[in-house]
């Protein structure tokens, strides 16, 4: 694998982080404590949920399930904590039941308080890592929700802070605002982002998803901002027939990409996924992708990306091929 595998290590600063959406869900609480126990075992550190997981697919209509079955496996295993670190989101944890988007708890003042102290509670923890703006609120000012955020830091309830869907322009300008507050502000960027892309101008299939930019990119590698990815296996599509790419990616970019990725699963021995992985956590800036499992096996495959350097010539030739 010569020319292939780098000696270099991804950077430090980006690593795989586990994504807890389904637990408690559709990924039931023996398999996702499963999953939970080898991440550990495999050097695992940020897992990564929000307060409405997973709202959509629980019968009772809001979410905090995720949070719950995190709290129960940590009570589990006392001293666990130490050596974890917590993600987790406000913004779209419905209020009333089934009723989602009108009823979304937003981003307040009162709503970030309300919705980090329920967290907290489900976690059966003292503080979180990070906490992330789930999505943009343009009904508050912004002013008030940077604030929010600056003072729950500002006490140690929270560590970093985190934008998640939000436009490159509102990320600078809470910042400035935080600067002038001389309050903690959004340190991290969290948006959907993976090897192949869509046709430009197309839709994305999923409300309030929003792809990773040039300007977000360049926006992180000047102020140093933390880049996390979301969707970035796009739910198998890269290795199962079954689950074929959304017409949106149907363009000839995307075909050149696979192929390539296929030519070097077939140099290296690693699986599309890996490839895609390693390609983020090699990227400059690097990228730490979020990978949702329902097994061990996918997760155990997710994780040996991390010992997947690719040659910078690769990285240089899997960006340039589109």
């Amino acid at each position: 694998m010569e020319g292939v595998i780098s000696q270099e290590h991804s950077p430090a600063h980006a690593s795989i982080v586990l994504g807890a959406m389904d637990f408690g869900t559709t990924v039931p609480e023996d398999t996702a404590t499963a999953i939970l126990d080898r991440f550990v075992e495999l050097g695992g550190r940020w897992i990564d949920t929000a307060d409405c997981y997973s709202f959509w697919n629980d019968p009772s209509g809001v979410g905090g399930q995720s949070e719950a079955l995190l709290g129960r496996w940590l009570a589990r295993r006392p001293g666990l904590r130490r050596q974890l670190l917590l993600s987790t989101k406000v913004r779209h944890q419905p209020l009333v039941p089934h009723r989602w988007p009108e009823s979304a708890e937003g981003l307040s003042a009162t709503a970030i308080r309300d919705g980090v102290r329920g967290s907290l509670e489900r976690l059966g923890v003292d503080h979180v890592d990070l906490l992330w703006a789930h999505a943009e609120d343009r009904t508050v000012e912004l002013r008030e929700t940077v604030e929010a955020f600056g003072r729950l830091a500002a006490e140690g309830t929270v560590g970093r802070l985190g934008a998640s869907n939000h436009a490159t322009w509102r990320v600078e300008r809470a910042r400035a605002i935080a600067a002038s507050l001389r309050l903690p502000g959004w340190t991290a960027l969290q948006l959907r982002h993976s090897y192949v892309r869509p046709r430009p101008d197309t839709r994305l299939p999923d409300a309030g998803h929003q792809l990773i930019s040039p300007q977000d990119l360049d926006l992180a590698a000047e102020e140093g901002l933390a880049v996390w990815a979301y969707s970035p296996l796009l739910r198998g599509s890269y290795v199962r027939s079954d689950r074929p790419l959304h017409e949106i990616y149907d363009h000839p970019g995307t075909g050149r990409r696979l192929d390539l990725l296929k030519t070097l699963a077939d140099e290296t021995g690693a699986t599309a996924n890996q490839l895609v992985l390693a390609w983020l956590l090699g990227s400059s800036p690097a990228v730490s992708p979020i990978v949702g499992v329902s097994s061990v096996g996918q997760l155990e495959e997710a994780m040996a990306a991390q010992a997947l350097a690719l040659d910078p010539a690769v990285l240089r030739r899997m960006d340039e091929t589109g």
